[in-house]
């Protein structure tokens, strides 16, 4: 089992191997919250090698206030978002106001389905979500996050987490209605 307090412990102290067994143990989570935030691929390799030098070059400032997974993602989410802004490489990552004339794409689902199964019909969809939309919801359903813990990660009030994993959640469902009833003709 993992006991983060040593880890941070005899990293401090120099222990390379002890850093090298953090990043194997936050590597998945690193890379789900910069996945959701990045969406060339080729991109989200550095910013993951970047997010872990910035842990490695801040642990000394972090101070058991919160868990460090939890330390670790906020740290993965900022360096994402800040790579969105530099690079401008998303249109916005304000979600649209206009809920009910958002649609996700013109794509028959059948054809997005053609020898994939439903779970990657949904990630899909997920991936479509607008940015914050996209990550709250992986941080809540597929990290389980609390609200809390969103919130210390994004720096999101709850409410707006809360609203955010709403409208998250009705989109999806809304995307996948109209799957199923394509799929019942």
């Amino acid at each position: 089992m993992f006991n983060e307090r040593e880890a941070v412990t005899k990293i401090l102290n120099g222990d390379m191997g002890a850093f090298e067994s953090l990043v194997k143990q936050y590597e998945r989570l690193v890379y789900v919250v910069v996945n959701r935030l990045v969406r060339e691929p080729e991109d989200v390799e550095d910013i993951c090698q970047e997010v872990f030098i910035k842990v490695y070059n801040s642990l000394f400032r972090f101070g058991y206030q919160s868990k460090l997974s939890t330390w670790i993602a906020r740290i993965a989410y900022f360096t994402g978002i800040n790579y969105i802004k530099k690079y401008k490489k998303e249109v916005s990552i304000n979600y649209p106001e206009d809920m009910e004339n958002y649609h996700f794409t013109n794509d028959n689902p059948e054809l997005l389905l053609t020898k994939k199964d439903a779970a990657k019909y949904i990630e899909q969809l997920v991936l479509q979500l607008p940015v914050k939309y996209r990550t709250v919801i992986t941080l809540f359903h597929l990290n389980e996050f609390s609200h809390e813990e969103i919130g210390e990660i994004t720096g999101m009030p709850e409410g707006t987490i809360k609203n955010y994993l709403f409208r998250a959640r009705k989109l999806l469902k809304q995307k996948m209605e109209i799957y199923l009833k394509s799929e019942l003709l």
